[in-house]
């Protein structure tokens, strides 16, 4: 991992900074992107080694483009993106606004699109890269409730799935993270009762993010799932 540039976005989420304090003491150097600047620079000044933090509203495609020029320019490169960014809405289908369903697909699929295709760019040119979304256990099986989230979440494993296809051949790995509930801000604002004390920590799914980072090079850890006992889907 050492000297590896590594592109977290939705660096000051729980997963997202559970995983920036497992790899800055690696030796990489890792870009931090979210949309909160004061917390971003609070994040960076607590991590060792050399750190770039770029406030980026992953919503706006010009954001992400300024997010991997500035990327380039400080670095020359970006080896792993690791997608940790999104947000939920969870409710009835038929209480579903117009607005959850536009905020579900702009945050957690075109955020994540333009953030995986903008960073694919770069990495085609040199033929080497990793691209790590954390898609979570809405992206693979269907809930009540989750109408809008897993529709986003359905989009990006179809999008991830057929990106990874046209850029193979360019050596660029795709790993998803099919995560059952963490115990992460996400659920600050959901309005459903859960015990948060059964949940996978940041800090789990942090460890088999990095595992997929640290796999051998002819290693191509394609899915990870891991969902806390208490909340099974198979």
């Amino acid at each position: 991992m050492q000297d590896k540039v590594v592109v977290v976005v939705g660096a000051t989420g729980g997963i997202g900074s559970a995983l920036t304090h497992k790899l800055a003491p690696t030796g990489v150097r890792l870009v931090l992107a979210a949309r909160d600047a004061v917390r971003l620079t609070t994040l960076a000044n607590d991590l060792p080694g050399q750190v770039l933090s770029v406030p980026t509203d992953i919503t706006y495609p010009q954001q992400v483009d300024t997010l991997i020029e500035k990327t380039i320019a400080e670095f020359g490169q970006i080896d792993i993106l690791v997608n940790a960014a999104g947000a939920g809405i969870l409710k009835p289908y038929n209480n579903l606004e117009p607005a959850d369903l536009d905020n579900m697909l702009d945050v957690n699929l075109k955020g994540s699109f333009y953030t995986t295709q903008a960073a694919a760019e770069e990495m085609q040119k040199r033929k080497s890269g990793h691209i790590c979304n954390v898609v979570g256990i809405l992206g693979k099986h269907s809930m009540g409730m989750a109408a809008a989230y897993s529709a986003s979440k359905f989009g990006v494993v179809g999008f991830s799935k057929c990106m990874a296809e046209e850029l193979k051949r360019f050596g660029i790995k795709f790993t998803l993270f099919y995560f059952g509930g963490v115990d992460s801000p996400f659920w600050d604002n959901v309005n459903l009762k859960v015990d948060r004390k059964k949940m996978l920590s940041p800090e789990t799914a942090a460890n088999a993010i990095f595992f997929a980072l640290s796999a051998e090079p002819q290693a191509v850890p394609m899915e990870i799932n891991i969902q806390p006992d208490s909340h099974l889907f198979f």
